[in-house]
């Protein structure tokens, strides 16, 4: 019962900083507030690596055959930027209220050799997914408590939060994810190759990519790049390009205000009708449409 009031008065607490529904900036660098007030059906989102932590209401997130609930109790860790499919749970009376902690690996790496050697840590797993789900620890809370807390004062929330923020990752690598998210600083794990073909897809998504090449710079065959990368991004290597393309030009029509046909060839598509059929296969509606609909409800999306 305790932590069900704490935890409300965390989601009273996090409000102050929303903005808008969807993602909000606050005082605290690589954090973000997470808002929704109403129920929104099952749709395609992309994340960036990070920590999702859940005060009130839930979502479910569908990623090839996975499905998986974040909500107070469990929290949601993607430690590579992920296309996958996501339904909130949310109303006006209990709106889903939320945390969003970007991952820094330099932050991660001066962590780990900080912890050094001690044999409490997870050993590497042969395979990782980018997504997993592990139950929020009363550290984990506690730290996130104080984390709302300094939010209140710009210089606490500039001065500390970063410190409470690197606490926070200290208790994920000490949890059930902790292998996933060291290996995502590991250079000797497939997992860590496929995350640096995620990271040159990432920075050049609009340039013309092929698989061999993808495959040869992180010293794989094309076969064994495949299986390493759906066994991550529980999808191929076109379709995340694909998919990364299309999210990135939803974003640039909203937040940029471009037009779809110049979002199009912005992220490497050279046909403004191929670019509108596979958007609507991906979102369920056509470029102008979806642009409406995400302006209309003064979403901030999930860059």
């Amino acid at each position: 019962m305790e932590n069900v009031e704490l935890r409300s008065r965390m989601a009273q607490q996090a409000l102050r900083f929303a903005a808008a529904k969807g993602y909000s900036s606050t005082p605290v660098p690589m954090v973000k507030v997470l808002y929704v007030d109403e129920y929104c059906p099952r749709q395609p989102v992309m994340y960036e690596p990070g920590i999702v932590i859940i005060f009130q209401g839930h979502k479910v997130g569908y990623c090839g055959s996975k499905m998986f609930q974040y909500d107070p109790s469990n929290y949601l860790l993607m430690t590579v930027s992920l296309p996958f499919e996501c339904e909130t749970f949310a109303s006006p009376e209990q709106p889903l209220v939320g945390l969003a902690v970007n991952i820094d690996t330099q932050m991660l790496q001066d962590l780990l050799i900080d912890i050094g050697d001690d044999d409490y840590l997870m050993q590497p797993r042969g395979e990782s997914s980018g997504v997993n789900l592990s139950p929020l620890s009363d550290e984990m809370l506690c730290a996130t408590e104080r984390l709302l807390d300094v939010m209140e004062k710009p210089l606490d929330a500039r001065v500390l939060g970063p410190q409470i923020v690197r606490e926070l990752l200290y208790h994920v690598l000490r949890g059930s994810c902790g292998a996933s998210l060291q290996e995502l600083v590991n250079r000797h794990t497939h997992f860590s190759q496929i995350a640096k073909a995620l990271r040159r897809i990432e920075n050049q998504y609009a340039e013309n990519l092929n698989v061999e090449q993808l495959a040869y710079e992180v010293n794989m065959s094309v076969s064994a790049f495949h299986h390493n990368f759906k066994a991550v991004t529980n999808t191929s290597p076109l379709q995340y390009v694909k998919s990364y393309r299309l999210h990135k030009a939803r974003l640039l029509m909203v937040h940029d205000g471009l037009k779809a046909s110049t979002a199009a060839i912005r992220v490497g598509y050279e046909s403004a009708s191929q670019f509108s059929r596979e958007f609507k296969r991906l979102f369920g509606t056509t470029p102008s449409d979806e642009i409406a609909r995400l302006r209309d409800n003064s979403v901030l999306m999930q860059g």
